[in-house]
């Protein structure tokens, strides 16, 4: 992990591991990262590349969401 870079922009999000559960109808053990910023980039139901790093994750987008970040004034 890097750390903060002038080429970084921080992000509120809030991150759970979340466990199957019958109430919430979470049947498989996933990781939620919910943001309405990254919603902005990723938009509900579209899938992109994530991988593993060393002190985090790497989430790749693909050309429309990089397309939706350049048209961005705020984040």
């Amino acid at each position: 992990m890097t750390g903060p870079a002038k080429s970084k922009i921080p992000l509120k999000v809030k991150a759970y591991i979340h466990l199957q559960d019958p109430e919430t109808r979470s049947r498989v053990i996933h990781i939620d990262i919910e943001s309405n910023e990254l919603n902005k980039i990723i938009k509900p139901g579209e899938s992109t590349y994530c991988a593993g790093k060393q002190g985090g994750i790497f989430i790749g987008l693909k050309k429309e969401m990089l397309e939706r970040i350049k048209k961005l004034k705020n984040l």
